[in-house]
């Protein structure tokens, strides 16, 4: 049996050009591979005026302009010869709607592929119980993209502000984290404005703050930060606010960060009551230090008792939201209570 391969190693031997001539992309992690999509593009046919000739895309689903890809034109395509190119990239989406019969037709290929092309099946949710996945997992050709842990986001970060050449601390990476969450593709659009506005020059949590501070992501961020200092009156501006952009699917998922952020007030509130200092906190919640601090202030307004009440009155208002009850009402009356 095979290795399931990572996008790190793979994009290791994209840049020693140690390639192989079939691949599986595949997982719910889709802004990665659209990104090593594109380095690979980027890598076999650099010069732009040839990539009509050298890159080619199938889409299997039926839905699809044109109708279903059938394999003998994707392997037709894959054993031509590239044009004024070293290389030819082919790439198949939605592999997953071939029928088993159909992906059949890629075994003569399979057994026998062409060195100057890379042909790349991309799929959703490969079932590995049919042979055609099950051949490319077992030839180490199939590339896994998980989501990122928790942990790894602010190193993705980090990695991508050194390809976007800005230098962004890790405060600032962590920072950005916080208040965007653990979308990547945000994330990488909050990176390439911080390089067009800073360019070389360093990036820090000012910098970041400074970009964000007009942004939704950011209210939310501030309002959280105002319910746990128990501050009613900021509390509801910000609320009413956010509630005018975002509407009922905004107010549901403020009810799931204010969970969040209750579960880590009560997460401090343990450690300091068993003598623990900031250093245990951060191990306990995963935080960074930075994050940490305001924890322990907005702690100190709370007892025990009044995060079992705060339990309650969220799971209060998530049966009245999901009931259809007027959002904002629902919020406003919970933002209170929790204030008061």
């Amino acid at each position: 049996m095979g290795i399931e391969l990572s996008p790190e190693i793979l994009l290791r031997r994209i840049e020693k050009k140690e390639l192989s001539p079939v691949y599986l992309f595949y997982g719910p992690g889709e802004f990665r591979l659209e990104k090593v999509l594109d380095r690979l593009r980027e890598t076999l046919v650099p010069d732009e005026s040839l990539r009509d000739f050298n890159l080619n895309f199938f889409y299997a689903g039926k839905g699809n302009p044109g109708g279903a890809a059938r394999p003998a034109d994707v392997v037709e395509m894959a054993r031509s010869i590239p044009f004024m190119s070293e290389k030819r990239l082919v790439v198949v989406r939605g592999a997953e709607a071939f029928p088993a019969a159909s992906l059949e037709g890629f075994t003569a290929y399979l057994d026998d592929p062409v060195p100057s092309t890379c042909l790349v099946f991309v799929s959703a949710k490969p079932d590995f119980r049919k042979k055609f996945f099950r051949r490319l997992r077992d030839n180490d050709a199939a590339v896994n993209f998980r989501q990122l842990n928790e942990n790894q986001v602010v190193p993705w970060i980090k990695k991508m502000a050194k390809e976007l050449a800005v230098e962004v601390d890790d405060a600032a990476c962590a920072y950005l984290q916080q208040i965007i969450g653990n979308r990547l593709r945000d994330l990488y659009a909050e990176l390439e404005k911080l390089s067009l506005r800073h360019g070389k020059n360093p990036v820090g949590i000012h910098e970041v703050k400074e970009l964000a501070i007009h942004s939704r992501t950011y209210t939310v961020f501030e309002l959280m930060d105002q319910i746990s200092f128990r501050r009613g009156a900021e509390s509801i501006v910000l609320l009413n606010r956010l509630l005018d952009e975002e509407g009922r699917e905004g107010a549901l998922k403020l009810l799931g960060m204010l969970n969040r952020q209750i579960g880590l007030l009560w997460g401090t509130l343990d450690v300091i009551k068993a003598g623990g200092r900031a250093a245990q906190i951060s191990r306990r919640l995963g935080l960074r230090d930075f994050q940490v601090r305001p924890l322990i202030q907005q702690a100190k307004h709370w007892k025990e008792r009044d995060l079992e009440d705060a339990y309650r009155l969220l799971r209060r208002a998530d049966g009245l939201l999901k009931s259809s009850s007027p959002g904002g009402l629902v919020l406003e009356n919970l933002v209170l209570s929790l204030c008061f």
